[in-house]
């Protein structure tokens, strides 16, 4: 099975599949080791990790793409990602889509949001037509090579404009043929519970660092059923947070052996980055160049070992 149809499968199952945010492949190493069956890549954790700044759209689909295929790469369990707005208008979503699909994620997030695209839960945001997404969701749908590929078509409309028109828009790009429809902000239980009875697909779950106030957890959204949780800046945080701990810590003593005990063992990393794996591929390789060059030389050996003089005679 492909990891695009393993995705598929684990949204069926609506099993409130963990989805944990990574922000680079090591990351997502980490969360595949942990034992998580899919992992996401959002922008804000993206724009976090490449610029250092508050995701406020100022990267370019390149950029993501080259980014999001580093991730995909380095793991073996299906990836979703998020495309903003998609770059632009339909010929952007267009060579989005190919180039994501391309670097190897499983599903891509289209948002409704104007352009530039900023996080969904900072203020000042602004959504474009419900005519303008339909447009980009029969881009998406059309570029794509794989049809495992899942396209989700996110709104930001709640905010704004209320949850009954979140669910209109969902429903309607769920028409235009988006394999699932997202409300963003739609974080508590009674709101959740009326998007899955009245939005025809899989429930996507969100907790983010970046809502600042939470009103469920992981064990509550399993029991309303949704499809998966998706969690997008939390390797972000959590690796900030450490990294400013110890530097802090290292500034102030002076002293290398006053952080050691923060640090990853180098066996530990070595084993997370598969050194021993890279070193016995090397190995195998070489080895196996050695015996390729061998049986070449033992064809090319003369059959006989008589030699011919200076003078034409056979010795």
């Amino acid at each position: 099975m492909s990891l695009r149809a393993e995705y598929r499968k684990l949204i069926r199952e609506r099993a409130g599949h963990v989805m944990p945010g990574v922000y680079d492949a090591l990351s997502a190493r980490i969360a595949e080791r942990a034992g998580f069956k899919l992992i996401g890549g959002g922008g804000f954790a993206a724009i976090g990790t490449m610029l250092g700044g508050a995701d406020m759209g100022q990267s370019n689909m390149r950029d993501y793409a080259d980014h999001y295929g580093r991730i995909c790469a380095a793991v073996n369990v299906p990836v979703s990602v998020d495309a903003d707005t998609g770059f632009g208008d339909v010929h952007n979503v267009t060579q989005m889509v190919r180039s994501f699909e391309t670097a190897g994620v499983s599903g891509i997030m289209i948002g409704d949001q104007s352009f530039p695209n900023r996080c969904g839960y900072l203020p000042g945001k602004d959504v474009i037509s419900v005519e303008e997404m339909i447009a980009k969701i029969r881009a998406a749908v059309a570029a794509r090579r794989d049809p495992d590929l899942v396209i989700i078509a996110r709104t930001d409309s709640r905010s704004d404009f209320g949850l009954d028109e979140a669910i209109l828009r969902c429903k309607l790009y769920l028409e235009a043929g988006a394999d699932l429809a997202k409300p963003q902000g739609v974080d508590r239980p009674e709101e959740i519970a009326r998007c899955m009875e009245e939005i025809p697909c899989e429930f996507a779950a969100t907790l983010s660092q970046a809502a600042r106030q939470r009103f469920t957890d992981i064990a509550e959204l399993k029991a309303q059923g949704v499809a998966t949780i998706s969690m997008p800046s939390i390797s972000l945080f959590a690796a900030a947070h450490a990294v400013d701990a110890t530097l802090r810590s290292l500034a102030t003593a002076g002293s290398l052996s006053s952080v050691e005990g923060e640090l990853m063992q180098l066996d530990d990393y070595n084993e997370l980055v598969d050194l021993n794996g890279m070193i016995a591929n090397e190995i195998t390789f070489r080895e196996e160049a050695t015996r390729l060059v061998q049986r070449h030389s033992a064809h090319s050996q003369p059959k006989t070992s008589e030699t011919i003089d200076m003078g034409g005679n056979v010795r």
